[in-house]
Formats: structure tokens, sequence, C-alpha cells
């Protein structure tokens, strides 16, 4: 592992966690913010077959739950792409729910909501990446795309060696 991925995996977690385990504890404070989300969000998660809870705190309190396991799956190394998909899971709504500077109207306060919005997006970013680093090790796609490529190369070789095998049988019967 790169001294990159050992020292920015547990840097980004341990914000996360931070943040985490605030809502974890004391979930009141951000209820609020998430019933408006959590309202257009959870019909649809359950129509999808997602059993959610309709309470706002319960909600906050899972999503907390979600971003220390996926912040401890990034930091330990022991699952860190998909730690770091969960994270991009839980940020969006938490994102969009705790930072709506567009329905701020004090100016210093939507200038407050607007910095950790950008702030989130670029988090988000640095999760997407996250997530799709294989560690210079082959993903799944690649191994897929390699094995089809293996395989049709395989079958071609195993077809001419099959006509040659029967042409030979063919010319010995005649």
């Amino acid at each position: 592992m790169s001294l990159s991925r050992l020292v920015a995996r547990p840097l980004i977690a341990a914000g996360i966690i931070y943040l985490a385990q605030g809502n974890l504890r004391d979930p009141s404070k951000a209820a609020p913010k998430a019933a408006p989300v959590a309202d257009k969000l959870v019909p649809l998660a359950k129509k999808a077959g997602i059993p959610l809870p309709s309470d706002a705190q319960q909600l906050v309190r899972l999503n907390a739950g979600v971003q220390v396991a996926g912040s401890l799956a990034l930091a330990t190394g022991r699952a860190p792409r998909l730690g770091a998909a969960a994270l991009v899971g839980s940020l969006v709504p938490t994102t969009i729910a705790g930072h709506a500077f567009w329905a701020e109207t004090d100016p210093v306060a939507k200038k407050a909501q607007t910095m950790q919005f950008a702030k989130n997006l670029a988090l988000t970013g640095a999760l997407l990446i996250v997530a799709g680093d294989t560690d210079g090790k082959p993903g799944l796609a690649w191994r897929a795309r390699r094995g089809v490529k293996t395989a049709r190369r395989e079958a071609k070789h195993l077809a001419a060696s099959t006509r040659r095998e029967a042409k030979l049988a063919k010319a010995k019967v005649s």
C-alpha cells in the first residue's frame, strides 16, 4: 500500500467519524433538518424494498452508524472500497439535508452552508476516487473482461484444433 493511501484513508475517515459519533449519540439536533429529506426518501426506499424507519431520529442514528462503519472500513483498510461507497451513499442525503444553502435567507448563514456544502462535495469526490481505487490490483470489471477475452481466444483455438482433427479423421477414413 502506498504512503498516500496509508495516510489519506484514515484522515478522510477521522473527520467523518468525529461528526457521525455526535449524531449517533444525540440525533435530536440533526433530526429536524433530516425530516424533510427523510419524508421524500423513505417512501422511495420502501417501494424499492429497502426497510427504513420513518422516524427522523432513527434515520439520523442509522446514517451515523453507516458513516462510522464505513469510516472504520476505510481507515483500517479492511474493505476500503466498500466503506467509501457506503460513505458516498450516506453523505449525499446528509449534505442535502444538513447544508441546504438554497433555503437560507440570512447571508451569513447562507455563506456558511454553501461552504459546508462545497466541503461535502469535495469529500464525496475524494470518496468516489477511493471507491474506485483498486490499490494497483485489477478490479472485478477488468478481471471479467480479461476472462471473456481469454475464453474467446481459447474457444477460437479449440475450434481450429477441432477442425484440423476432423480433417485428419476424414482423410484417414477416405
